[in-house]
């Protein structure tokens, strides 16, 4: 009889103890916070591969001294803006201005030579008529003018040299751009007769040209067999945070490969309309290298990192939180990211209040909708 009491009074104790349990379940359930949940996203989306690469200008001139003499004068302030044929240095042109007046004075004398010339065989033509003269002596007349003529023509070929050298003393900007500071100061002396001396340089920033090579041979040639339909609008990325974001266009493939770097050289051009972007800068080119039709996606936002690389709280079927550790892709869409690895579909997400969540901890999930 004793043994049946006891048996009893154990079953009505643990009659109680899982009453109590269900009844601290209940209790944490009911006291859970509300947390904002999404599932994951499954779309068809393009895959990208990133190339490092460097910004050019898609114009750049040397702005050079072609004659011998002082800067005598700088027109501009070193990084402005000028309009092509803007005047940015002058060199002493007096020299040049003497010879081009001599120039012409030769050119006066020979037109002057010229005219008595063809006086002189005009006459004897009519003299050679009446037999006054002899033909050597018409000859010899018609002779003279045409060195006349040519001396005139000599004259007008020193005189146009002498006057391109005079406005070469006033040196302006072959192109539109943005100007360099001066590599010689006014003062200095240039001879710029037997060489061009480089003043500065233009640069042409109203577009860019990202400049990268690659070594998929394979991407190459479908890159290459897409220019020809107008690859564009390839998203760009910059080592720092711009006011605007860019896209760009394939401008060029090399036929070869480099034998330095084994790559192959591509370049991208970039319209740069608000003059943010600089030669110089680093830039990640990301081309298309495919599609993944069923693409698994999260908010971007949502994503965290720890020591391990990039985590979030999913939401298991017991409304409990999960301390889920993924890989990641590429970012889509601009503000969902690729799970590689470590999500499947169906499974739910934390997507805000992140600091208020635990591993293991239980929650209210309120679901969002899942972005489009």
């Amino acid at each position: 009889m004793k043994t049946i009491h006891v048996l009893a009074a154990l079953a009505a104790i643990a009659g109680t103890a899982t009453s109590c349990g269900h009844r601290q379940s209940d209790a944490q359930k009911a006291s859970a916070p509300e947390i904002e949940v999404s599932p994951v996203k499954v779309d068809s989306v393009t895959l990208y591969k990133k190339f490092p690469g460097t910004l050019i200008a898609n114009a750049s001139v040397a702005v050079v001294a072609r004659v011998n003499g002082i800067i005598t004068g700088k027109y501009y302030n070193s990084g402005d803006k000028v309009a092509k044929g803007a005047l940015l240095f002058t060199i002493e042109s007096e020299p040049y201005s003497d010879a081009v007046k001599q120039a012409e004075a030769t050119l006066a004398t020979a037109r002057s030579s010229y005219d008595y010339a063809s006086r002189q065989r005009a006459a004897m033509e009519k003299a050679y008529k009446s037999d006054a003269v002899s033909e050597m002596e018409l000859e010899q007349a018609r002779s003279s003018e045409r060195e006349a003529e040519a001396s005139i023509k000599n004259a007008e070929a020193a005189l146009s040299s002498a006057r391109a050298k005079l406005g070469y003393c006033r040196v302006t900007a072959p192109i539109a751009g943005r100007v360099s500071d001066n590599i010689l100061s006014v003062g200095n002396y240039v001879s710029g007769e037997g060489e061009p001396v480089t003043l500065c340089n233009i640069y042409d920033n109203s577009s860019m040209i990202a400049v990268f090579g690659i070594e998929d041979v394979a991407l190459a040639h479908r890159i290459n067999n897409s220019i020809k339909e107008g690859l564009k609008d390839i998203p760009l990325g910059f080592g720092q945070k711009l006011e605007h974001e860019y896209t760009g266009r394939m401008l060029y493939v090399a036929p070869d490969m480099s034998s330095s770097t084994g790559t192959l050289t591509m370049q991208t051009l970039i319209d740069n309309p608000c003059d943010e972007l600089r030669p110089g800068m680093y830039v990640d080119v990301s081309l298309p290298t495919g599609v993944d039709p069923e693409a698994i996606l999260v908010r971007d936002a949502s994503l965290s990192t720890d020591q391990l690389g990039k985590f979030l709280y999913t939401v298991n079927d017991s409304d409990r939180v999960v301390y889920t550790h993924v890989q990641v892709g590429e970012l889509a869409d601009d503000s969902m990211r690729i799970v590689t690895s470590g999500l499947k579909p169906g499974d739910r997400y934390v997507t805000s209040a992140m600091l208020k969540v635990r591993d293991g901890m239980t929650v209210k999930p309120i679901e969002q909708k899942t972005d489009k």
